[in-house]
């Protein structure tokens, strides 16, 4: 099942002795151990047809290291409940490789497979259609249709209609024609080769930001699975971003409508991963179709002014993941629109529910209704408000008006049912549980789910209801699994291990403030869940923009004087490590606690504001964190001398005359969000001041570092270096 496991990797410098040596390779191995640990990423469940059981897909994935590719997998079971306290699941004997498959996507039947390869140079992108038994279909759409299908998780979105004939999905637009050069003149667009021309740049085209680099415009199209064909979709104005479409209910007649969200980039277009807190809306807009001689549904070309998009969404500053009820008759989708009116990358989400128009009559649509308002402060262990990434294609139970969600709740990710008729709201997985619980699918009225901690492997679970409606509560099963398996060497170090959430009380706090903000942050054995993070409560997460530097670094020393003194941590191994805006605390921290850490670690870190705003895919943000909310509006191309004199006092730049702690830096040099020339400048600075300092600049990878190698060698390098300043 294994194809990664690479021999420790020998960038070892021949000037360390035989017992770093050894150290070096121990560490390499047990790295590789928990490297090979296999992630489960989605999973679907199908009615057998005999009445024995459920039959389950999981897809599964695991880095491999010697091809520097995470490679995926298909696992089956059939699932078999023999009592109210028993599950079954019998695994396969081994998965099945999916290579080159880009995005997976069962018809709402079961009954078919549509598989997505997207190829990595200009060859056709491949749609194979799957039965029970074999490969029915197989369709090539060259680049002059369009290019790649996206399958980013965010513009994402393939959606089978409901006799399943026609698939609706977001691709990259064609690729624009570029001019001709030739020594004697200039031709638009001409595609003859001939040895005395090239081919020019043409116009440039700017994209969404990190992870998106080269990416074309996300436009949607809609294939018909019995001819090949491949329409695009008219109407859409050029201005609007599209994706995450779903169809929506049939209506009567040939009129069939796509919903999807869309995003505007009229002016410039920020950076969207991570992002929500740029607008978007959703829109409803037409599809033409006609009926064949074999009385199939079938595309039916018009003109895009036959087809005016709707915007459904228009009172509301943001709208994604829209899904309907079972019966069609309304809309559920999240709204960030806490994150686009303040300004904040991520807030605190609400869920909304539009009744659906099933004559197609948009002038009748109602107002909005809010199924979960955003919670501004909670007190106690009561719901602090949604906190979401994902909705699944169908998070319904069987009454069809309540849906399950996966939220942050506190420290932990929990399990939640909504009534969107009632907006009665209950946390279903175990209250005392402090694991995180992602939902992975249903299984009728049961739930698939998968639950972890920072010291347990992903643990497959098997939730049921148990008793009769309002009256019953939530059980749940271990489900033994082929997937959570890992070497003993592992097992042994995790069991070693303990986790607790701890409340500490938060100094030198305001007085009028409210009580939701002032009782306490979270600290999790080696992870500070300070002020500011989700899932506590809008009032404690908008606290934190405007004073970045101070009341976060205030709150992480507070946290590590706690467990000092609880005897919990010794004082002289302290260490620090983060990423991003953990990268921008680690550096801060150094700063201004020149004597708290022995090591360090920063993983692509913010360390000057002032050099990020002019240079990242994100300059809005430099003005929300140094501003606080007000800075969204204040957020200019040009900077004044002010603001940037108001960046530099808020980043870790500005405290470099007292850091003295080893430090080491793990850079991307692609990345977009925080450009390597943000750790390179504070890394020369250190080592201009003469404090230890070591870099390692990945020269292909973005800002995650997730690139299998990158990160193996990434961690690797960050153990050794705690581990040589920890003795």
């Amino acid at each position: 099942m294994d194809a990664s496991k690479a021999a420790p990797a020998k960038q070892v410098s021949s000037v360390l002795d035989a017992t770093a040596e050894e150290e070096y390779a121990s560490l390499s191995k047990l790295l590789q151990d928990f490297t090979n640990i296999s992630s489960i990423d989605k999973a679907w469940t199908f009615n057998s047809g005999n009445g024995n059981g459920t039959q389950a897909m999981f897809s599964i994935s695991q880095p491999n290291l010697l091809a520097n590719k995470r490679k995926k997998f298909m696992l089956s079971t059939v699932i078999s409940k023999e009592n109210e306290n028993s599950v079954t699941f019998q695994w396969a004997p081994f998965p099945v490789e999916m290579t080159g498959a880009s995005a997976v996507v069962p018809s709402p039947s079961g009954s078919k497979l549509l598989v997505v390869r997207n190829p990595e140079n200009e060859s056709p992108i491949q749609f194979e259609l799957w039965s029970q038994s074999q490969l029915e279909k197989e369709f090539h759409v060259p680049q002059t249709v369009h290019g790649s299908v996206y399958a980013d998780g965010w513009f994402e979105g393939i959606s089978w209609n409901s006799d399943e004939t026609l698939i609706a999905y977001v691709a990259e637009e064609p690729s624009p024609s570029k001019p001709t050069f030739s020594l004697g003149s200039t031709k638009g667009g001409s595609s003859d080769k001939d040895c005395n021309s090239w081919k020019g740049q043409g116009d440039w085209e700017e994209d969404w930001g990190e992870t998106y680099a080269g990416k074309r415009q996300p436009s949607l199209f809609v294939i018909n699975i019995n001819s090949g064909e491949v329409q695009a979709v008219k109407g859409i104005p050029k201005s609007l971003s599209v994706g995450q479409v779903v169809w929506a209910p049939l209506n009567e007649g040939l009129h069939q409508y796509l919903v999807f969200v869309g995003w505007s980039s009229e002016t410039r277009k920020l950076g969207i991963k991570y992002c929500y807190n740029r607008p978007c809306a959703l829109y409803a807009v037409r599809v033409s179709l006609y009926k064949s001689e074999a009385s199939e549904l079938e595309l039916k070309e018009s003109s895009s002014e036959d087809l005016p998009v709707v915007n459904l969404t228009e009172s509301i500053s943001s709208a994604f993941f829209p899904r309907f009820s079972p019966d069609g008759k309304f809309l559920v989708f999240l709204s960030a629109k806490s994150s686009v009116d303040s300004g904040a990358h991520s807030a605190t989400d609400s869920l909304h529910r539009i009744d659906w128009p099933t004559d197609g009559n948009f002038s009748s649509l109602e107002k909005i209704v809010d199924v979960i308002p955003v919670v501004q402060c909670a007190e106690g262990d009561c719901f602090p408000g949604l906190y979401s990434s994902s909705i699944l294609s169908n998070p319904w139970l069987s009454d069809g008006c309540t849906m399950l969600l996966s939220s942050i709740w506190g420290s932990s990710q929990v399990i939640i049912s909504v009534n969107v008729s009632s907006g009665e709201l209950l946390r279903i997985t175990p209250a005392e549980s402090n694991f995180s619980w992602s939902l992975l699918t249903l299984d009728g009225d049961n739930i698939i789910a998968v639950s972890s901690s920072p010291v347990d492997v992903p643990q497959v679970k098997y939730g049921y209801f148990v008793g009769k409606a309002n009256k019953g509560t939530w059980s749940w099963l271990n489900v033994s699994s082929p997937i959570s398996r890992c070497p003993e060497k592992v097992k042994s170090l995790l069991s070693s291990r303990q986790f607790s959430i701890m409340k500490i009380p938060v100094k030198g706090v305001s007085a009028n403030l409210t009580k939701g903000i002032t009782s306490c942050f979270w600290f999790v054995e080696d992870l500070v869940y300070l002020r500011g993070s989700l899932g506590f409560g809008e009032e404690a997460l908008q606290s934190l923009p405007g004073k970045v530097g101070s009341q976060d670094v205030n709150d992480v020393l507070t946290a590590i004087d706690h467990v000092i003194d609880m005897g919990l941590a010794n004082p002289s191994k302290v260490t620090v490590v983060g990423g991003s805006h953990g990268g921008f605390l680690t550096t801060h921290l150094i700063g201004q606690a020149p004597d708290k850490f022995v090591a360090a670690a920063a993983r692509n870190p913010l360390c000057n504001l002032a050099l990020m705003v002019g240079t990242t895919d994100i300059p809005d943000w430099c003005y929300v964190e140094s501003y606080g909310s007000k800075g969204k509006d204040s957020f200019t191309e040009s900077p004044s001398v002010e603001d940037l004199t108001r960046f530099h006092s808020k980043s870790p730049i500005s405290h470099i005359s007292k850091v003295k702690t080893p430090t080491i830096f793990l850079l991307g040099a692609q990345d977009l969000r925080v450009p390597v020339s943000n750790g390179l400048q504070y890394a020369r600075a250190l080592r201009e001041k003469g404090v230890e300092t070591k870099v390692i600049v990945f020269p292909n990878d973005v800002h995650g570092i997730e690139r299998p190698q990158s990160d193996f060698e990434s961690f690797l390098n960050i153990g050794l270096w705690f581990k040589k300043y920890c003795k």
